[in-house]
């Protein structure tokens, strides 16, 4: 049975890698099954709120992944391409001493967990996708057009401001009218906001609302799926299951040793009130696999 969420509270932890703060969550003990949880875009560590306490048996560690959250935000110079997280989420598995662990992501997260799972198959144990798996495929002929917009976003948004709402309700409510419930909203925001006058603002770096300079075409993205030699999981929220029906057929072309599935709830369900479902899924994936 799993384990009460009170029996499994979160504990705060950071570090600093390549010159840079990040600051994370962590639930269950050292010494337990290492799992490294990975939130989506304009998301935190607090993403797995929810879910983490219920994986009994699962020390899991979930990052505030660069200008999101607690964790600092790069330097002018720099970008936010999904690649770009994976040498700070490298440091933090190497200063937690695990040669080998699994890895969770959700929505830009899994995205992410993909591509690290593809550079470094011998270090993932088991992968666990939450309504993603890779970017839209983008033509090589439209690579002129992308290195423009990325360009022009880097400069328009070097000094853009993010929002100011009068109190921390607000915020959560702006979260809610973009589809997730008050619980799960206010859990993100208060992650995600500080003070500041006239109210809060979000943490998060306006420059993670650019366009990236580079996608991947096709035959990339074809190339880092069949790189996965590891046992995945791909669950898909059964609201948007016809939008989702494309994803996983491309997936199970590609993925070598693929499970899919699907679970009641939007986007964010593993943040929804079925997430007792999720975790008894996700539970039995790594056990039914586990050495």
């Amino acid at each position: 049975m799993a384990p009460d969420a009170a029996q499994r509270p979160a504990a705060t932890v950071s570090w600093q890698v390549n010159g840079l703060r990040l600051a994370g969550l962590t639930w269950g003990r050292p010494g337990e099954r290492p799992l490294l949880a990975l939130h989506g875009w304009l998301d935190n560590a607090a993403s797995f709120a929810f879910l983490a306490p219920l994986l009994a048996g699962c020390h899991v560690v979930a990052l505030d992944l660069t200008g999101h959250g607690q964790s600092e935000r790069r330097s002018a110079d720099a970008s936010y391409q999904i690649w770009d997280d994976l040498p700070e989420i490298l440091g933090v598995v190497n200063t937690l001493g695990w040669e080998t662990f699994d890895l969770i992501g959700h929505s830009r997260g899994a995205i992410i967990s993909t591509l690290l799972a593809s550079a470094f198959p011998e270090r993932i144990r088991r992968l666990v996708l939450l309504d993603a798996v890779v970017p839209g495929a983008v033509a090589e002929s439209e690579f002129p057009r992308q290195m423009r917009k990325a360009l022009q976003d880097k400069e328009r948004l070097q000094t853009r401001q993010n929002r100011v709402f009068p109190s921390v309700e607000e915020a959560v409510a702006s979260r809610e009218a973009r589809g997730l419930s008050p619980v799960a909203a206010r859990t993100l925001v208060e992650r995600s906001v500080r003070a500041c006058p006239g109210g809060v603002t979000w943490t998060t770096d306006p420059r993670l609302h650019g366009a990236s300079a580079v996608k991947l075409s096709d035959a990339h993205l074809r190339a880092v799926l069949a790189a996965l030699d590891m046992p995945t999981l791909l669950l898909l929220s059964q609201q948007t299951w016809a939008q989702s029906q494309a994803m996983s057929h491309y997936a199970g072309l590609h993925i070598p040793h693929l499970s899919v599935d699907t679970v009641d709830g939007e986007h964010h369900f593993h943040m929804e009130d079925n997430v007792a479902q999720v975790a008894q899924r996700v539970q039995q994936f790594l056990i039914a696999t586990g050495e």
